[in-house]
Formats: C-alpha cells, structure tokens, sequence
C-alpha cells in the first residue's frame, strides 16, 4: 500500500513538474530529464510513468481539464447548491481567472491545447467554449438574456476574451485579475440580460 501511495505521489509531482517546465519552456524546448531532476526523480521512475513526453504533455492536460470541471462546478459542489446560469458563468470566469494566473497545471494544460507539436485539439479550451455555450443555452431558458440575445452570438465573444486574458496572461499577469475580468462583465452584462435581470 505504501508503494502505491509512493506511486500516486511521483506521478503527481511529475505532472505538476512538468506543467511548470511546459509553461517556462514550452512543450518543444522542454526535456524529460530536466522534468524528472524539478521533481527529484530518475529519468527511469519519469518513463515508468510515461513512456514519451507527449504522454506526459496529455497527462497534464488531462488533469488541467480535472481542475477546470472542478471550477466550472461540472465535479458536483460538496452542498451541491447550483445558483442561476448566468452567475454561474460569471463565477466561473473569475475562477478560470484565478487558476490560470495561480495554478501552472491549469496554465500549462490551457496552452498545451494549442501546440502544434502535441497534434492538439486544444483540449481544455474546447472544453472551456462548450461549457460557456452550455451555460448560455441554461441561461436563455431561465429567461436571463435580453430580447435579441442567442447562445450562438453571445458564447464565441465570451470564449474569445477570457481565451485572450488567458494568452496575455502568460506575459502579463494583470490580465488574469479579477478587476480586469469584471471590466469585461460591467460592459457586456447590460446589453447581454436586458433591464429585467
């Protein structure tokens, strides 16, 4: 038993060390054995865990899609209490925010979405733009979108802007704030719910 927990742990902290290295160096510059000295473990124990880099690269991803399902609620709350649509959506931003600019897994799998190199489908953005159009779909019909409103038009501008606070965030952190991203939503919110809401 203690083997294993051992186990869960190298491969915790060789996912967390290579987000950190994916996200410093990018996905073609890194190295394994540079991945495996960050996380004080053999390049034997790194490949006993995966057995090339791009494993290694969906391992992160796939674990910053984890983090993000967590944020977007999709990992059912532990009261499981769900507030309306759309103050989920914005509550969500802030959260996809705050992971992106203190969580290098969430970082890394976000920009491991877009590499070239990975073949990639960009993973955790797709997932982030279902999830926003999902969002407004449950907004519309809890008649929170103002007259004239779709999912369809309204979801690809908000996916665009928290996609691009997420790619200026990588060089510049105050785009990841919570005053920035509340910027966004004092502009749009108005137009998007209409006096009612």
């Amino acid at each position: 038993m203690a083997k294993q927990e051992r186990a869960v742990r190298t491969r915790e902290s060789l996912i967390r060390c290579a987000a950190e290295v994916f996200a410093r160096e990018g996905y073609v510059s890194a190295s394994l054995s540079h991945i495996s000295r960050r996380a004080g473990v053999s390049n034997g124990a790194l490949h006993f865990h995966f057995e090339a880099k791009r494993e290694l690269a969906r391992a992160v991803e796939d674990e910053a899609a984890r983090r993000v399902r967590v944020i977007t609620g999709d990992v059912p709350a532990a009261d499981g209490v769900r507030g309306d649509a759309l103050q989920g959506l914005i509550d969500a931003t802030h959260g996809l925010m705050a992971g992106l600019a203190e969580d290098v897994v969430v970082r890394a799998g976000f920009e491991l979405g877009g590499e070239p190199a990975l073949g990639a489908k960009a993973g955790v953005r797709r997932y982030w733009q279902a999830w926003v159009e999902d969002m407004l779909v449950r907004a519309e019909r809890e008649g929170r979108l103002a007259e004239g409103m779709t999912p369809e038009g309204v979801a690809p501008a908000i996916v665009a802007v928290t996609v691009g606070f997420e790619v200026l965030g990588g060089t510049d952190s105050g785009w990841l704030t919570g005053q920035r991203i509340d910027a966004f939503w004092e502009l749009i919110l108005p137009r998007l719910t209409g006096e009612a809401v």
